[in-house]
C-alpha cells in the first residue's frame, strides 16, 4: 500500500506540472493590457483526481477481474427473443413522441445527436467490421453536405431529391479514395486518409467561384413534406406551407419538431441497412478482412472488393448525414468540416466499442448532448475528450459496450474433466 500512495502521489505531481500551462495560467485582456494571472485551484483538483484514480487503480482491476470471472457463468435471465421486436418497437415510439413533450432546445440538441449517430454508424463500418482507420471521414460528410447545397442552388432540386444524389457522390468518392489505398493499412492508411480530408477541406476554401469559399454557401432550404414547406411564408409563388394547409397557427418549433423526425426516420434506415448488410456475405468479409487479412485472402475473398465495399458505404452513410446537416443549418461553410469531425467521429466508435451498433448510438447522445449540458467548461471541451479516451484505453479498450462475437468453444473431454 505504501508503494502504491508514493506512486500515485508522484502521477499526481506529473500531472501537476502538466497541466499548469493549461488549467493553472490564464489569459486576462483589460482594454489594450494582456496579462497573465494564476490560479491554482484548477491544478490542485486536476492532481487530487489523478491522485485518486490512481490509487484506486489496483482494487478497480482487481474488481474488473473478478467481474471477468464471473461473466463466463451462465447468466441466470435473458430477454427472450420474441420480446425484443416488441421493445425495439416501443422506443421507436417513445422516439417519435418524445419532441412534442420535449423543449424547442432539448428537440435541437437530439437532432444534432441523431447527425452524430448516422455519422458513427457509417465510420463504425470502416473502422469497427472493416478494421480500415479512417481519419478523413469528414471529407464524404462535406461532399453530401456541398452536393446538396450546390444542387439545391444551381438546379432548384428538393431535398428528397438530391439525398440519393449526395448518397451516390460520396460512395464514389470513398472509392475513389478507396482505390490508391488499397495496398495500405495501419498507420499509414490513417495518414493517407487524413491527408485527403484536408485537401477537401483546402479545395472547399480556395473554389471560390463554386464553392463561395470562406464564406461558404447560404439560404439552403430545409425538406419538406410532401411539397408543405415549414416556413411562415413560401419560398415561391404558388407554393403552399404547413400551417396554412392544415389551418394552424404558424410556430417554429413545428420546424425543428420536424428536422428531428426527419433526422430520426434516417437514422432508423441506416440502422436497417447495417443490419442486413452485416448479415450478408460481404458484412461477413468485412469482419474477415478486420481478423487477418492474409487469412481472408486464402479463403477466395478479394480484400480490394472487400475494402471498397466498406470505403463506398461508410462514405455514403455520411454524404446521406451530410446533406441532412446543410439542410438543417441552411448555411455551410469548410469551417463545419475540419479534421475535429473526423476525430469526434472517431470517438464516437472507440469510446461506444468498435463494432457495437448501441454502443455507438450511447456514445454519441454522451457526446453530442454533454457538452451542451455542461457549457461552462466549453473551453476545456477536447481536454476532457482527451481524458475519456486516455480512461477508457486504461480500464475499458473494448468500449462502453463492446460487439457481441460469436465464439465457439471446443467440448471438454471427460478424462479432462475427471482431473
Amino acid at each position: 500500500m505504501p508503494r502504491h500512495f508514493s506512486e500515485a502521489a508522484l502521477v499526481a505531481l506529473l500531472a501537476g506540472l502538466l497541466t499548469v500551462p493549461i488549467l493553472g495560467i490564464q489569459i486576462q485582456v483589460e482594454g489594450i493590457d494582456v496579462s497573465l494571472e494564476g490560479d491554482p485551484r484548477p491544478v490542485l483538483l486536476a492532481m487530487a483526481v489523478v491522485f485518486v484514480v490512481r490509487l484506486l487503480q489496483v482494487p478497480l482491476k482487481a474488481a474488473s477481474g473478478l467481474m471477468h470471472i464471473t461473466r463466463r457463468l451462465p447468466l441466470p435471465t435473458h430477454v427472450p427473443t420474441a420480446y425484443r421486436p416488441f421493445l425495439l418497437a416501443l422506443v421507436i415510439v417513445a422516439a417519435a413522441i418524445w419532441p412534442f413533450t420535449a423543449s424547442r432546445g432539448s428537440v435541437d440538441i437530439a437532432t444534432l445527436a441523431l447527425i452524430y449517430i448516422m455519422l458513427g454508424l457509417g465510420l463504425n463500418v470502416v473502422v469497427g467490421f472493416a478494421g480500415l482507420l479512417d481519419l478523413g471521414y469528414v471529407a464524404f460528410y462535406a461532399v453530401g453536405a456541398y452536393g446538396y447545397a450546390l444542387l439545391s442552388m444551381h438546379f432548384g432540386l428538393s431535398f428528397w431529391e438530391c439525398l440519393p444524389l449526395c448518397v451516390i457522390m460520396a460512395a464514389t468518392t470513398g472509392c475513389l479514395l478507396g482505390f490508391p489505398v488499397l495496398r495500405l493499412r495501419g498507420d499509414y492508411l490513417a495518414i493517407v486518409t487524413l491527408g485527403f480530408g484536408e485537401i477537401i477541406r483546402l479545395l472547399l476554401n480556395n473554389l471560390d467561384h463554386l464553392t463561395g469559399g470562406p464564406d461558404g454557401i447560404g439560404n439552403i432550404p430545409k425538406p419538406t413534406l410532401f411539397g408543405l414547406e415549414f416556413a411562415r411564408r413560401p419560398s415561391v409563388e404558388g407554393g403552399a406551407t404547413f400551417h396554412e394547409f392544415f389551418g394552424l397557427d404558424y410556430s417554429g418549433a413545428d420546424t425543428v419538431v420536424f428536422l428531428y423526425l426527419v433526422a430520426l426516420v434516417m437514422t432508423l434506415l441506416i440502422l436497417y441497412v447495417i443490419n442486413r448488410l452485416i448479415r450478408m456475405p460481404v458484412g461477413r468479409a468485412w469482419e474477415a478482412l478486420r481478423e487477418d487479412e492474409i487469412a481472408c485472402r486464402s479463403l477466395g475473398l478479394n480484400p480490394t472488393t472487400i475494402k471498397l465495399s466498406a470505403f463506398g458505404f461508410g462514405a455514403s452513410t455520411a454524404g446521406f448525414a451530410g446533406a441532412f446537416f446543410a439542410a438543417r443549418q441552411g448555411f455551410i461553410n469548410p469551417e463545419s468540416f475540419t479534421f475535429i469531425e473526423s476525430a469526434i467521429v472517431l470517438a464516437i466508435v472507440v469510446l461506444g466499442g468498435m463494432g457495437s451498433q448501441i454502443g455507438v448510438i450511447l456514445a454519441a447522445i454522451a457526446l453530442t448532448a454533454l457538452p451542451e449540458i455542461a457549457r461552462q467548461f466549453a473551453e476545456y471541451r477536447m481536454l476532457i475528450f482527451g481524458l475519456v479516451l486516455v480512461l477508457m484505453m486504461i480500464w475499458r479498450p473494448q468500449g462502453l459496450l463492446p460487439a457481441a462475437r460469436p465464439r465457439l468453444e471446443l467440448p471438454v473431454r471427460a478424462e479432462d474433466s475427471n482431473e
